[in-house]
Order: structure tokens, then C-alpha cells, then sequence
């Protein structure tokens, strides 16, 4: 059986983008008999990225919630909070002695942190942390923990999975064949969602539909989508619409045929964008009362968190045992 890891870091609240490229598919996958799926949360991963305690722990909460109310299966899933498994620092350290510098010097978000201090004519390292520079072997200690066959990434995180090999197959070198080498698993019939100014929708671009917005707050966020300045009658190209392509992302083949002849057919915008509001309002509506019911239960979503933990640590305690044998650290008598 094939182990499928997914990590998702506590940043934010989930939006459309996550929803339709990682979200969705993953729980549908997590469904399939042959796989043994592990979801979890990257809380160390955030503090990265944050040093705001309260907003690691909402975002946490939410990104659970989030999960939970859309159906996943935690009897079958392996779904766990990341710092609950005190393995995966360990293992971190243990990997960050196989990990050349070299490889993390090429990481693209160091250079590319690199490259926009020399820009402002700051030295190349200011404000580099090394949680920053080294977040790669934690995220290989991720998916090497639970010897991961496959990782599904998008195309920008293809690099990580590549690094994981590459300190995998150096440990396995020099202590033998302990880590599966795992790989990148990119769908590319998933959609990357555009976001309201017309670029990826990203937290990073503030550019967002959050995931979960009541019925009017969802309204409004559609209704600021970019559009041009095409009169109602003027044929609309569908291909490089935004409402367009979040309206096939949520749609069937035949809504997502009948609306293409609609945009033909110079559908106005104010329309198009009505229709899209009420398909994706009418897919999430359920979840959303689930999600909204597990926020103010967040000791249930903590019970869960607490028993995909175990599970995961019933793999985890006697793997790292095992690994800290090989390299060494071992009873005296």
C-alpha cells in the first residue's frame, strides 16, 4: 500500500485556491482503498512565516475545521498536528547532518529572499533566519518520518520533495536503507485558481476568497473579481476570465460547456458573476454550518488532532528508535 503525505501550514485562513488545488482532491484521494493517506498540520513550519502566537493557533483551528467539515475520514486518515510528533525535530536533526549546504543554498525561498535584499541594497542574509535557510530538512523530516511514496505538490514545490530525495538517499549512503525516496506527485488536472486582482489567488497577493465567508461576504468577494470593460451582448473570451475559471473549477463539464457558450454569447458580467456566486455558495453551504459548529467545538477538533497523533506515533516512535540505533545513539550496556 502506498503511504500519501499532505502538509498544510498554519498561515491564514483557507481559501478557494486551497480548496479546489489541494483540499479537495486530497480528501477524494484519501477515499481510494490502495492509499494510506497522512494529513497534517505545519505549525512549526509557520513560525517561519509568523511571530504572531495568536494567529499560528486560529489558523490551526480553522485549517482543522476546515478539513474536518469537508468530509475527510479520520478513521482512515492519518490526520495529526505536526508538533505533536516530537520525532520530526528530531529527525530533522538527524537529516540536517546528512543536508550539504550547498543544497540548501539553491532553495528557490532563500534565494529568492537573497536576491530581493541585494535589490534594496541590503547585505544578501538580513533578516534570513535559519528557519528560513533550513526549513527544507524539516520538511523532509516530514515526509521521511513516514517513509512518504508520494507527496502531491504543485509545480513550485516540486524542488522540496527533490531535496528530501537527495537527503534520504545520503543517509540510506552512509546507515543503510532506511527511507523510501519519495516522489512529487503533480496533478496537473488540478485547477490554480485565479484571485481577484487576476493573479494566483495567494495570501501572500491578499488577493483571496476565503473559503468559508457567510452567503453575503461571498457575494461581495465575487463581485470585486477583475473584469474588463466588455458590455452586456459583447462576446467574452472564457479563457482568460477569473469568473470563468472559477466557475469551471466548481462546475460540471456540461455547466462548464453551457456557460462557455454563454460568455460566447456576451453573457453580462454582473450575470456571469451572480450564477458563479450561487454555484460555489450552493457546493459549500453544508460544510460551511459544519465548519462554523466545529469552531465553537474546538475541544472536538483537539480530540481528533490528539488521536491521528497517536496513530501517526505508533509508526513514528519505533522508526526513530530504530534510526537513532543506526547512527549510533545507543545504550551502553
Amino acid at each position: 500500500m502506498k503511504t500519501v503525505l499532505t502538509g498544510i501550514t498554519t498561515t491564514g485562513t483557507p481559501h478557494l485556491g486551497n480548496y479546489v488545488g489541494a483540499i479537495k482532491p486530497a480528501i477524494n484521494s484519501s477515499r481510494r482503498g490502495d492509499v494510506k493517506p497522512y494529513f497534517f498540520l505545519a505549525d512549526f513550519h509557520a513560525l517561519i512565516k509568523s511571530q504572531d502566537p495568536q494567529a499560528v493557533q486560529q489558523s490551526t483551528r480553522e485549517i482543522a475545521a476546515t478539513w474536518l467539515a469537508l468530509g475527510l475520514d479520520t478513521d482512515n486518515a492519518v490526520f495529526y498536528r505536526q508538533s505533536d510528533i516530537p520525532e520530526i525535530p528530531e529527525l530533522t536533526w538527524l537529516l540536517t547532518c546528512q543536508a550539504a549546504k550547498g543544497l540548501m543554498n539553491r532553495a528557490h525561498a532563500y534565494k529568492a529572499a537573497v536576491q530581493a535584499n541585494e535589490e534594496s541594497g541590503e547585505d544578501p542574509d538580513y533578516a534570513i533566519t535559519m528557519g528560513l535557510f533550513s526549513y527544507p530538512v524539516l520538511m523532509a523530516a516530514d515526509i521521511l518520518m513516514f517513509n512518504a511514496h508520494e507527496v502531491p505538490v504543485g509545480k513550485d514545490q516540486i524542488q522540496h520533495v527533490e531535496m528530501a530525495r537527495d537527503i534520504a538517499a545520503r543517509f540510506n549512503h552512509h546507515y543503510g536503507e532506511h527511507f523510501v525516496l519519495p516522489e512529487a506527485k503533480v496533478d496537473d488536472h488540478v485547477a490554480v485558481l485565479q484571485g481577484l486582482d487576476g493573479r494566483k489567488m495567494s495570501k501572500s497577493y491578499g488577493n483571496t476568497i476565503p473559503l468559508f465567508l457567510p452567503e453575503k461576504q461571498l457575494k461581495k468577494h465575487i463581485n470585486k473579481i477583475k473584469t474588463n470593460l466588455l458590455e452586456p451582448g459583447e462576446p467574452k473570451d472564457p479563457d482568460t476570465a477569473t469568473v470563468f475559471q472559477i466557475w469551471r473549477a466548481f462546475a460540471t463539464q456540461e455547466q462548464t460547456d453551457t456557460m462557455r457558450k454563454e460568455f460566447e454569447n456576451g453573457i453580462a458580467w454582473g450575470e456571469a458573476k451572480k450564477q458563479l456566486f450561487e454555484l460555489v455558495n450552493d457546493e459549500l453551504k453544508d460544510a460551511r454550518e459544519r465548519y462554523n459548529e466545529l469552531l465553537e467545538n474546538p475541544g472536538y477538533i483537539e480530540e481528533e488532532l490528539k488521536k491521528g497523533a497517536e496513530k501517526a506515533r505508533e509508526y513514528s516512535t519505533p522508526f526513530l528508535q530504530k534510526l537513532r540505533e543506526a547512527v549510533g545513539i545507543r545504550p551502553l550496556g
